[in-house]
C-alpha cells in the first residue's frame, strides 16, 4: 500500500454532482403527501445543510412534530422515492469529477471519504446513480447530526481512529458552500471551495477557503500539496 499523503473529504451535491433538484423535489413531495397539501415550500434553505436540519424545518413548515419515529418514516419514504426522481430530473456529473476521483483513487496515497449533509442511504443512491460510488467506502452523513460541523467531527474521529497517522497528515475538505468551509475549519482542515453549486465566487471567497476554483478540473490545490 502506498504511503499516505493525507485525507480528502468530498461533499456531494454541487461539488461532485448536479442532481437537477431531484433530492429536494423528492423530499418536498413526500412531505406534501404526508400532510395532504399542495402548499409550495418556501423559505427553507438546503445548500450546505444536513437532511436532518432540512426535514426538521419541513416538519415545522407543515405544522408537524419532528419526533424520531416520524422522521424515520418520512426518511424511508424519501429514500424509496429518490431513485425515481433521479431518473426523471436532468442531472449529471460536474466538470472534473471523474478525473479528480480517478486520480486520487488510483494513486492510493489519499484517504478518500465523504462529508455530506445527505442521509447516508441517499448519498449512496446518488453516487450509484452517477457511477462514482466505487471511489468511496465511508463518510460523514446527515443522519448523524443536525449541524454539518458535528458531522465533520464524527467522520474525522472515525477516520483517525482507524488510521491514527492521518492526524499528522493534511486533511482537505472539498465543497461548494460556505458551510463546507466552516465544517472543514471545525476539524482543522484546509478547504477547497468549488464554484459549481448555488454560491458564486464572491460568496465563497468571503468564507475564506484555502483554494477557490471554478470546477474540479482545476487541480492546483493538489499540485501544491504534492509539491
Amino acid at each position: 500500500m502506498p504511503t499516505r499523503r493525507g485525507t480528502v473529504l468530498f461533499d456531494i451535491d454541487g461539488t461532485l454532482i448536479d442532481a437537477g433538484g431531484a433530492g429536494q423535489a423528492a423530499m418536498e413531495d413526500v412531505f406534501r403527501e404526508e400532510f395532504r397539501t399542495l402548499k409550495e415550500v418556501t423559505g427553507i434553505p438546503t445548500a450546505g445543510r444536513t437532511d436532518r436540519a432540512i426535514t426538521r424545518d419541513l416538519f415545522a413548515f407543515h405544522g408537524g412534530e419532528c419526533d424520531p419515529l416520524s422522521l424515520m418514516k418520512l426518511r424511508d419514504r424519501y429514500l424509496a422515492h429518490l431513485p425515481k426522481y433521479l431518473e426523471t430530473h436532468a442531472g449529471g456529473l460536474l466538470p472534473g469529477t471523474v478525473e479528480i476521483l480517478s486520480q486520487l483513487s488510483h494513486s492510493g496515497e489519499w484517504r478518500l471519504s465523504l462529508l455530506t449533509g445527505n442521509f447516508e442511504e441517499a448519498a449512496w443512491i446518488k453516487l450509484r446513480h452517477y457511477g462514482i460510488d466505487h471511489h468511496f467506502s465511508d463518510g460523514g452523513f446527515g443522519d448523524e447530526h443536525v449541524d454539518r460541523d458535528d458531522v465533520a467531527r464524527s467522520i474525522w474521529s472515525r477516520l483517525t481512529g482507524d488510521e491514527p497517522q492521518l492526524e499528522r497528515l493534511p486533511v482537505i475538505v472539498v465543497g461548494d458552500t460556505p458551510a463546507d468551509v466552516k465544517c472543514g475549519r471545525a476539524i482543522g482542515a484546509r478547504v477547497v471551495a468549488v464554484a459549481t453549486g448555488v454560491y458564486g465566487r464572491h460568496s465563497l471567497e468571503a468564507a475564506k477557503p484555502d483554494w477557490l476554483i471554478d470546477n474540479l478540473h482545476d487541480t492546483r490545490w493538489l499540485q501544491e500539496l504534492l509539491a
